[in-house]
């Protein structure tokens, strides 16, 4: 068997000319288009960078988790340690002698971005916070985080309290998905735990307030990591989750978040380009009961371009030949591959149109015969 690869034009129709590409102020930005599951933009997005308060959305995870094994209820109330009490930065503003629920907890966690609330989650799930961070570095290698480590459940620095941007935006993605009866909160835009109000009962998502269709995630700042946003926006049938980092200052960075939102909205178009069952290419089939077999698309192949784009994208569709029998009806057989400017690669499958059983005799003596043919044409040719 050899690859063999073809080109194909898939037609997108009119699109108005735009600029796609963005050039953000971030040090570190990943921008991803949920629906699509296509990677709109990744600055720096792998490098494990503080997180600050971000990083809260896997002291996060691991509450939604202990909620969803039935560990905890919404009902469950924590203690209040003195460490807790004396943590600095943002607060809940917790005493010792408080019982907050889960509840509360997580509402203190989200908009008022508690340190103290976080030390009480992970004492009250994992007894301390040096044995919840160990927790945390378990977890996040088993979904998949592969450039985090985590030192405290707040953020607070430490050189072992790392992420990176596409890390912290695929956990944003996560808990939109594995966790939707939880994320409403993440829209929650005041919280005072008790009728506390001191200074911060307002959830510092710039985006929150301006009507871009923004639900959620996480604000963050340290001295070492500048300002910094986990967010996501959903605009008709599209959502994008995105991770900005380094900006000076909240006003850079509410104006760089909101810029992020409208950019990926409005200079992407999403575009069917090939419908189901639609018939792509024949592919040879070795020894079966037919000589060749069409290869479709399993499910209408919808692409997230730039507006840029006009009247086509070139595609490549590679595929093994010939294809040994049997072959199962929906079997993939082949890879249709879409590069896109500033886009990544899209590599999406293409299967079997119908089943070919194997061949009986006669198609064996053909397809022998056929081999033997070429064989001593290509000895001849060389002579």
């Amino acid at each position: 068997m050899r690859l063999f690869s073809l080109i194909l034009i898939l037609a997108l129709g009119f699109v108005v000319p735009a600029q796609a590409a963005f050039e953000t102020r971030a040090t570190a930005a990943w921008v991803y288009d949920e629906t699509t599951g296509t990677v709109l933009l990744s600055k720096n997005a792998q490098t494990p960078l503080p997180p600050a308060s971000m990083s809260k959305l896997m002291t996060l995870d691991m509450l939604f988790e202990a909620l969803r094994d039935g560990r905890v209820t919404l009902d469950t109330r924590f203690s209040v340690s003195a460490k807790a009490v004396s943590m600095g930065g943002s607060s809940m503003f917790l005493t010792t002698k408080d019982r907050p629920t889960v509840e509360e907890l997580i509402q203190g966690i989200i908009v008022q971005s508690g340190n103290d609330a976080c030390v009480v989650v992970a004492e009250g799930l994992a007894g301390t916070e040096e044995g919840f961070a160990k927790l945390m570095n378990e977890r996040a290698k088993a979904i998949g985080l592969r450039n985090s480590s985590f030192a405290n459940a707040s953020g607070w620095p430490d050189p072992n309290q790392k992420m990176s941007m596409e890390d912290l935006g695929l956990l944003a993605r996560r808990m939109i998905e594995e966790f939707p009866e939880y994320y409403h909160y993440f829209s929650i835009k005041t919280f005072a735990f008790d009728g506390r109000v001191p200074s911060n009962h307002n959830n510092r998502n710039p985006l929150l307030h301006l009507g871009i269709g923004a639900d959620g995630l996480k604000t963050g700042h340290t001295s070492q990591a500048g300002y910094g946003l986990v967010g996501s926006a959903v605009q008709g049938d599209r959502r994008i989750i995105f991770v900005i980092s380094g900006l000076p200052d909240d006003a850079a960075r509410a104006e760089e978040a909101e810029s992020v939102v409208n950019w990926a909205f409005r200079q992407f178009v999403q575009k069917t380009v090939v419908t189901k069952g639609t018939r792509l290419a024949e592919v040879p089939v070795w020894m079966g009961s037919q000589r060749s077999v069409a290869m479709i698309a399993p499910e209408d192949i919808s692409l997230l371009v730039p507006a840029v784009v006009r009247g086509g994208i070139e595609a490549e569709i590679t595929y093994e030949t010939p294809l040994r029998a049997p072959i199962a009806e929906g079997q993939q057989i082949g890879t249709l591959i879409v590069d896109l400017p500033d886009l990544e690669r899209q590599e999406l499958p293409l299967t079997a149109a119908t089943a070919v059983a194997k061949g009986g005799f006669l198609p064996r003596v053909r397809t022998a015969a056929m081999t033997l043919l070429a064989e001593v044409t290509g000895q001849a040719a060389g002579l």
